[in-house]
């Protein structure tokens, strides 16, 4: 549970948040800022198929989410008529994923006559750190680096962004992920634990054995580009003997690790420089990895500027952070109409992207 947030950022009334943009169906309910509760159910089935699989997942959060909304209650100690509101995540994601929980949490406020707002995932991921740290206010910098994402974005004040940063290519939890996969680290089918595997891992090899390269350095840009990387772990591994494989997959996992590290480190901290903030959060899936947070945390000590992270279980995908976007917005009297759908792509709302500016 977090603490007790400025007033003034969020709705004085419980706000229940629906999440199901990917394979996790999630519910939370937020006041002030403060987490009453936040439920989550990972699925498990796509580990037979090597991959998320659309229908699956959308079918699994069909038979879910109500389930899950009522536990999320539950733990709040209130019932539909306690809200003052319910958000959802209307995007970016899986379109059938995000559909069922747009539809879910439109019959349920249509039922109880309560105000809706549709929620951007990646907006989201910025509320987590403001719900978790009440002292993190705008200005700063995010950098929001997942599975799906990695974007660097400047926090002029919430609400209003602007993209610095993103990948070209592969994100960075997409790399761990294909990097794990390719060392045989993963059980047979999955594909979603790589970060975990290659972290534990690498904390027993050396992240100086393996040269692999770090794209995009001294460029000047703030743009990421993963897929080097991971292609250049192929190319160096092929060379080596399956015993050879075996025995120095640590140090292959901590000198990937290290190359990915320097890279969302070195530009993290020099986006700040140049946009003059004193703050940084690091948020998303990724943002759990202890190497990336030993690293950042020490860099930018070293650079004078204070550095925060969400705790592990709101880095991952969750509804409390979509409920803490629902209870600012709904506290400066936005609303969704009934016509709210789905949006699988889409910019942040309130953005300005620097990155197709320049």
């Amino acid at each position: 549970m977090s603490g007790k947030t400025d007033a003034s950022v969020f709705w004085d009334q419980p706000v229940l948040g629906i999440e199901t943009s990917c394979d996790e169906t999630a519910a939370a309910v937020t006041v002030d800022g403060r987490i009453l509760s936040n439920i989550v159910f990972s699925q498990t089935e796509h580990s037979l198929y090597g991959g998320v699989v659309p229908e699956l997942a959308s079918r699994n959060h069909v038979r879910k989410i109500l389930p899950i909304v009522r536990q999320a209650l539950d733990e709040a100690g209130m019932d539909l008529q306690g809200l003052g509101g319910i958000a959802v995540t209307q995007g970016p994601g899986l379109v059938g994923s995000l559909l069922v929980g747009v539809s879910a949490a439109k019959g349920l406020a249509m039922g109880a006559e309560l105000p809706l707002l549709g929620v951007h995932h990646i907006e989201g991921h910025l509320f987590a750190g403001v719900l978790e740290h009440p002292e993190l206010r705008p200005p700063f910098l995010a950098l929001v680096v997942s599975g799906g994402h990695t974007e660097l974005v400047f926090v002029s004040e919430l609400g209003v962004y602007e993209i610095w940063g993103r990948t070209r290519d592969d994100a960075a939890g997409e790399a761990f992920d294909k990097v794990a996969k390719l060392l045989g680290l993963l059980e047979e089918g999955q594909v979603t634990q790589g970060g975990p595997r290659i972290s534990a891992l690498a904390a027993g090899g050396n992240p100086t054995a393996f040269q692999f390269p770090r794209a995009l350095m001294g460029t000047g840009s703030f743009d990421f580009s993963f897929s080097g990387v991971k292609t250049s772990v192929l190319y160096q591994t092929r060379e080596l003997s399956e015993e050879e494989r075996r025995d120095r997959c640590a140090d292959i996992s901590a000198s990937f690790q290290a190359a990915v590290v320097d890279v969302l480190v070195h530009k993290t901290i020099e986006a700040a420089i140049a946009s003059g903030v004193e703050r940084i959060l690091i948020t998303g899936g990724v943002a759990a990895n202890r190497c990336l947070r030993g690293e950042m945390e020490h860099t930018a000590r070293d650079r004078g500027l204070q550095v925060f992270f969400p705790t592990i279980k709101l880095c991952t995908d969750n509804a409390a952070m979509i409920s803490g976007v629902g209870s600012f917005r709904l506290a400066r009297g936005e609303r969704s109409g009934w016509d709210l759908n789905a949006i699988p792509r889409g910019l942040l709302p309130g953005v300005k992207d620097r990155v197709s500016s320049r």
